[in-house]
C-alpha cells in the first residue's frame, strides 16, 4: 500500500492509476494533486438527468457543474485523458430509494446498470486548497491529517421537480486576520464553490455542534480561528437521498475524482470582495465588493457635512454606515423609531427631522421584502398614523407599516416586547433603528439641544435598545446630528467635549452602529441608498442567498422606485407642514428642516446621494 507522503505533488493521471489499483492507505483526497480540480460525483438514471442538471444550475454554489456524461459513458474527456468513473474514486456509496446501502471500492460490478446512467462531475473545495495555502493561510484539516468537516444546514436549496434538499457546507478554521485573504483567494474559483457562504457562528446556518460533523472528520480550531463555511458538493448526495431514486451512486464524501484540469481558468465574479464584522454575539461577518463599499463610504462622506456648525465631525466614525447597512441587509425584520418633541410649547411638539428619514429606510426595507414596523410615543400615535397613510398615498411606502407603542409595565417589559413570550432565543426583530429619536441622558432625563428637559413627552423606547444588547442576534443603529439622539451613547464622550451643552444633553444609550449626519434625515436617505447599493452588489447578493437559488435582478430595477427622490420628499415635507410638524431649529412651519431650506439644500443632498448610489 502507498502512504500519503508525496501524493500532493503527483500528477492526476498517476494518482488515478494508483487509486484504480486500490493501493492507497488514505481516507480522503484533500491535499492531493495540488492545483488541480477535484470533483464530486453523482451517478443517476438517465430519466432523472435533465432535472438534476437544472437543479445544479439553480444551485451553482454547492453544485458547480464541470461535466455531464452521456448515458453509459464512463469517461470525461474534457476533465481527464485516461479515466474510468467506475474505478477512479477512492470510495463510492450506493443509494437505493434514498437509503445508503453500501460503500464500494469499485462500481465495475454494476457496469450493466451504469449503461443507463449519467455521471455528473461537480466542483469541489479541495480544488482551492492550494490557492488558499499560497495566500499564507493554513488548511487545518490537512495539518491535522484528516478529512474536512461537512455539515447539513437549515438553508433550503432551490427545488427542481423531485430534487430538493438543504445545503451542505464544508467548514475550515481560518485565523481572523486572514479572513479577507481567504475570501479573496477563493472568490474567483467559482468551479470550486467560490467565496464562502457564511463566516462566523455556525448556529446561524442551523449547525449546532462543530465537533459532530454529518460527513468527514471534526477539525480542531486554533485560538483566534474563525469558522468559515463554503458550499459543498455533498449537497448533491442529500438531493439523491431525498429524491429516493431506485438506484444511484455517489463518491464517498471526501473521496473525490481527481481531474487533469488546473485551477488557472478563473471567471470574474463581480469585483474584489471585502469582509466586515457585523455582530459579536453571535459572531457574524459579511462580504461586500470593494466597489460597493467605496460607494457607501462616499455616501457617508456626503452626509457628514456640518451645515449647522455644531461640531459633528468629532462624532463621526468611518465605516459605521457600511456596517449598519450590512447588518440591516442580513436582517429579516427591522423595528424603526423616530420622534423628537423638541417644541414642547407647540402641538404637536415633534420636529420634521426624523420622520422623512425613517420612512425612506422603511420604504427600501419594504422593497427588499423585509418585515418592518415603527414604534413611537403613545401620545403621537395618531400623528404617525396620518403620516404613514400619507406616505402610502404619495407612493413612498408600498403599504402601511404596523405602528406600535411601548410602555414600561414591569422589569421585563422590553424583553416581552422584543421577543416572543420574552424568550431571547425568539426575537421578533433582528435590527432596531433609531433616527432623530430623543435619547436618555446620563441623569435619566431627555433634553433638546437647548438643554430643556422634555422627559414628560418621551416614552422609554431607549429600554428596547438596552434590552437588545442582551439578546443574541439583535443589532442596533442610531442616527443623529447632535449627540442627544437615541444610540449616540457610543460617542457620548465626544458629545460632551465638542457639542454645545453636551455635558448635559448627551445620550447615554449606545447603539451597535452610530450614523452621524449633518441632518438626521440625510442619514435615513443614505441608509436607503446604501441598502440599494448592497442589494445591487453581486458579491453581497450571493453571500445573502448562501449561493443557492438564482441571482436577483442585477440592474436593481426592482428596488429603484423605493429610493427617496426630491419629488417624494418635497410632497412629504408639505404634508408634515400641514400636520403642524415644525422645523427643529426655528419652529417654523415652512419648507425647511433644521432651519435649512428644502430647496437647494435638502433637495441637493438627495440628488447627490441618488447620483452616488446609481452610478
Amino acid at each position: 500500500m502507498l502512504l500519503t507522503g508525496g501524493l500532493k505533488s503527483l500528477l492526476p493521471p498517476v494518482l488515478r492509476r494508483i487509486i484504480r489499483c486500490n493501493r492507497l492507505s488514505i481516507s480522503n483526497t484533500s491535499g492531493m494533486a495540488e492545483g488541480y480540480k477535484q470533483a464530486n460525483v453523482v451517478i443517476l438514471h438517465k430519466s432523472l438527468a435533465d432535472d438534476f442538471e437544472k437543479f445544479c444550475h439553480a444551485n451553482d454554489g454547492p453544485l458547480p457543474l464541470l461535466y455531464r456524461s452521456e448515458p453509459g459513458d464512463w469517461k470525461c474527456p474534457s476533465l481527464s485523458s485516461d479515466s474510468d468513473i467506475r474505478t477512479d474514486c477512492l470510495q463510492y456509496r450506493k443509494y437505493q430509494h434514498g437509503a445508503c446501502t453500501g460503500s464500494l471500492k469499485s462500481l465495475k460490478e454494476y457496469s450493466e446498470q451504469l449503461k443507463d446512467m449519467v455521471t455528473f462531475y461537480l466542483g469541489c473545495s479541495f480544488s482551492f486548497e492550494k490557492a488558499v495555502q499560497k495566500a499564507g493561510i493554513p488548511i487545518r484539516n490537512v495539518e491535522q491529517k484528516c478529512n474536512v468537516s461537512m455539515y447539513k444546514t437549515s438553508v433550503p436549496c432551490y427545488s427542481i421537480s423531485m430534487f430538493h434538499c438543504n445545503l451542505v457546507v464544508t467548514m475550515r478554521p481560518i485565523p481572523e486576520s486572514k479572513l479577507g485573504a481567504a475570501v479573496l483567494a477563493t472568490s474567483e474559483l467559482k468551479e470550486a464553490h467560490g467565496a464562502p457562504i457564511h463566516i462566523g457562528d455556525p448556529g446561524l446556518l442551523g449547525v449546532q455542534d462543530l465537533s459532530k460533523p454529518d460527513y468527514g472528520d471534526p477539525v480542531h480550531l486554533h485560538p483566534g480561528d474563525i469558522p468559515v463555511f463554503w458550499a459543498c458538493g455533498v449537497t448533491g448526495v442529500e438531493a439523491i437521498i431525498n429524491c429516493r431514486a431506485p438506484l444511484a451512486f455517489t463518491h464517498s464524501p471526501g473521496c473525490m475524482f481527481i481531474t487533469d484540469v488546473k485551477n488557472d481558468n478563473v471567471r470574474s465574479s463581480g469585483g474584489v470582495p471585502q469582509v466586515h464584522c457585523i455582530s459579536q454575539d453571535p459572531l457574524h461577518f459579511s462580504i461586500v465588493s470593494e466597489e460597493a463599499a467605496q460607494k457607501i463610504k462616499a455616501l457617508e462622506t456626503l452626509i457628514g457635512i456640518d451645515p449647522g456648525e455644531r461640531g459633528i465631525r468629532h462624532l463621526q466614525r468611518q465605516g459605521e454606515l457600511l456596517r449598519a447597512c450590512l447588518a440591516m441587509s442580513h436582517a429579516g425584520s427591522v423595528l424603526i423609531t423616530t420622534g423628537f418633541p423638541t417644541h414642547f410649547m407647540h402641538q404637536p411638539p415633534e420636529e420634521n427631522d426624523g420622520p422623512p428619514g425613517a420612512l425612506a429606510i422603511a420604504a427600501m426595507l419594504q422593497a427588499l421584502e423585509k418585515q418592518v414596523a415603527i414604534v413611537t410615543d403613545q401620545r403621537a400615535m395618531d400623528l404617525n398614523k396620518k403620516i404613514i397613510e400619507e406616505a402610502v398615498q404619495l407612493g413612498i411606502l408600498k403599504k402601511p407599516i404596523p405602528l406600535l407603542s411601548y410602555q414600561r409595565e414591569s422589569a421585563d417589559s422590553a424583553l416581552m416586547f422584543l421577543c416572543e413570550n420574552g424568550n431571547p432565543g425568539r426575537p421578533r426583530f433582528d435590527h432596531l433603528v433609531a433616527i432623530e429619536r430623543a435619547g436618555m441622558a446620563a441623569d435619566g432625563n431627555y433634553y433638546n439641544a437647548r438643554k430643556v428637559n422634555i422627559k414628560h413627552l418621551v416614552d422609554p423606547i431607549d429600554e428596547l435598545f438596552l434590552a437588545a444588547q442582551t439578546i443574541p442576534g439583535v443589532t442596533t443603529t442610531g442616527v443623529g446630528d447632535g449627540g442627544n439622539e437615541l444610540g449616540m451613547g457610543k460617542v457620548k464622550d465626544d458629545v460632551k467635549k465638542h457639542i454645545k451643552n453636551g455635558d448635559v444633553i448627551a445620550c447615554d444609550v449606545e447603539a451597535d452602529f452610530t450614523v452621524v449626519a449633518g441632518v438626521s434625515n440625510w442619514g435615513g436617505y443614505a441608509i436607503a441608498c446604501a441598502l440599494y447599493v448592497l442589494r445591487c452588489c453581486d458579491i453581497h447578493d450571493r453571500y445573502l442567498r448562501r449561493a443557492v437559488g438564482f441571482p436577483r435582478a442585477p440592474s436593481g430595477r426592482l428596488w429603484l422606485p423605493a429610493l427617496p427622490s426630491v419629488a417624494k420628499e418635497e410632497k412629504l415635507l408639505k404634508t408634515l407642514v400641514q400636520l403642524g410638524v415644525r422645523s427643529g431649529k426655528t419652529a417654523s412651519l415652512e419648507m425647511e428642516v433644521d432651519g435649512l431650506p428644502f430647496y437647494n439644500t435638502h433637495s441637493h443632498m438627495i440628488e447627490k446621494l441618488l447620483q452616488e448610489a446609481q452610478q
